[in-house]
């Protein structure tokens, strides 16, 4: 009697389920939010540009750029240079 040798137990590392369904609703959801936030940035721009002209702009492209600078500091507190 030859009995032939049954395949090996599938375990969790050999099935390739994809990235599935909670991976892209997290996707999507951050491209909504993004899009979102760059939609009221840029409203906010044009208004001041409409409002103020060009200073205006410059106003509003120095404020956003401190605040990215600001969390940015915030958010690595222990990395300042060193001092003799």
């Amino acid at each position: 009697m030859t009995s032939q040798p049954s395949p090996p137990a599938s375990t969790r590392a050999d099935r390739n389920d994809g990235l599935g369904f909670g991976f892209y609703a997290r996707l999507a959801g951050l491209v909504v939010a993004a899009g979102a936030v760059a939609a009221v940035v840029m409203l906010i721009a044009f208004r001041a540009i409409y409002a103020w002209g060009l200073l205006g702009g410059f106003i509003f492209f120095a404020l956003l750029l401190l605040g990215v600078g600001w969390v940015l500091d915030r958010r690595s507190p222990g990395k300042e240079p060193h001092r003799e």
